[in-house]
């Protein structure tokens, strides 16, 4: 979506929410995930903002912590930074109204969008099943995958789902809680580029480009994708699906596509010029967060904006955007050296002293997805204090790569982009807890399943 359609949609009250957001609990239990159960006064107090409401306001607030933000504000061409914050305000019968806050946001200026992708292609992947409106086809169906290219892998079983079940729900629930990337293409392969591409673009999302598995496949082999085969519980083929071709080539339609000074090949060989993102999927950061909008609050937008998902599917989804890997009672996700609470929520707790927040006990809950390849580092949240009463949108990515080599694996994740992300986090969490809002969101229809 554009500037101008988003613009749409800011200042315009919407109804009341029919659906809840709080699908947060872990699997087969009844009770919502703890949270705190007194109120903490010296928490959510406010404290007089210092910085003023204003066009400018992303920049004031950076501009207002230099010891966290100077370097990046010095150097914005070097770290490529974009920001959308998007301010939710209540009325009296709590219906919510958007405004947003921008920072060298750019839907012209490419970004490695990365795992980013993954949140269109698995709503489609929900949309597809229901279109296809077969009895005993939904997204636990049991499938297997087969193979008709070089580059294409079967799949019989998935060693991480209950009895190695593999099912369109299993492979979302492994792209939210972890960002797994053979489940993404898994999904990729089910929609095939074309229904990818008709579908986004009637929607108004022209150009977004999803042209690519993430593996070693060339531009050609991702125009392939595998057969699926779904059976019922009793062994019966449900529903058949053969290869897929697109015959209609799409590359990435923005300009100036060339970063860097030089990247690694599949092989580890050094080629000393600049990387072409030609051939590489494209989703701007004001698309994707308009995107997880549609998710969050589908009533703020026309149906022909919103994906094709049923009241179940979008409890789904938030149920699984903002669970913790530990919390989602699969044995591969148990461990927290491995999948630490934070694993993929930047935003407020990425860093070295976010990581150490008891992110269970808390309040605060985030419905996110990220990406990280090439020095690429993105959020994409909305971020939701219970006890507080606070909710905001934030979206942000940020390029740490110093020495201008890609594909080599050397980036400056943890000490830059994670720090950075965190800490924009909390900086506007922070103003969302001191800021003045004529009525008091109730966030409670976004704790329980409905």
């Amino acid at each position: 979506m554009n500037i101008a359609k988003r613009r749409f949609f800011t200042g315009i009250l919407l109804c009341s929410l029919a659906i809840s957001l709080g699908a947060c609990r872990a699997p087969d239990i009844q009770q919502p995930l703890q949270t705190a159960a007194v109120r903490s006064p010296s928490r959510c107090s406010p404290e007089p903002s210092r910085v003023p409401d204003t066009p400018h306001l992303l920049s004031d607030l950076l501009a207002s912590r230099p010891a966290k933000f100077r370097n990046i504000l010095d150097n914005p061409g070097r770290y490529e930074v974009q920001i959308l914050y998007t301010q939710i305000n209540r009325d009296r019968e709590n219906r919510p109204s958007f405004k947003e806050y921008v920072y060298r946001l750019n839907p012209r200026a490419y970004f490695n969008p990365a795992s980013m992708v993954k949140l269109p292609v698995l709503c489609l992947a929900l949309q597809k099943l229901n279109q296809l409106n077969i009895p005993g086809l939904d997204k636990s169906t049991r499938l297997t995958i087969g193979k008709q290219q070089a580059c294409q892998t079967a799949v019989s079983q998935d060693a991480t789902a209950p009895g190695g079940r593999a099912s369109i729900a299993h492979y979302i629930k492994k792209v939210l809680l972890v960002s797994d990337n053979d489940a993404y293409n898994r999904l990729y392969e089910f929609l095939g580029q074309a229904y990818i591409h008709e579908n986004l673009r009637a929607m108004g999302y022209p150009d977004v480009r999803i042209i690519r598995r993430f593996c070693n496949c060339d531009y050609d082999e991702n125009r392939y994708t595998n057969p699926f085969f779904f059976y019922s519980d009793l062994g019966q083929l449900v529903y058949s699906q053969p290869q897929q071709v697109n015959l209609k080539p799409f590359v990435n339609p923005l300009p100036n596509l060339k970063r860097g000074r030089g990247y690694l090949d599949c092989r580890g060989r050094y080629t000393a010029e600049p990387y072409d993102y030609t051939y590489s999927n494209n989703l701007s950061l004001a698309d994707v967060n308009t995107m997880l909008m549609a998710v969050l609050f589908p009533e703020a937008f026309p149906p022909h904006q919103r994906f094709g998902l049923t009241p179940d599917d979008y409890r789904f989804i938030r149920r699984y955007l903002c669970m913790l890997p530990g919390e989602s009672g699969i044995s591969s996700y148990a461990s927290k050296s491995k999948y630490p609470d934070n694993y993929k929520k930047y935003f407020v707790f990425g860093d070295a002293a976010g990581s150490r927040a008891g992110m269970r006990s808390g309040q605060m809950r985030i419905f996110n997805i990220v990406g990280q390849s090439d020095g690429y580092l993105s959020d994409c949240a909305y971020i939701a204090d219970f006890e507080c009463g606070i909710e905001f949108f934030l979206s942000a990515v940020i390029y740490v790569n110093s020495d201008q080599v890609l594909k080599d694996g050397r980036y400056e994740y943890d000490s830059v982009g994670m720090p950075f992300l965190a800490e924009l986090g909390r900086t506007v969490y922070e103003y969302e807890r001191d800021r003045r809002r004529e009525f008091v969101p109730d966030l409670n229809r976004f704790k329980y399943n409905q």
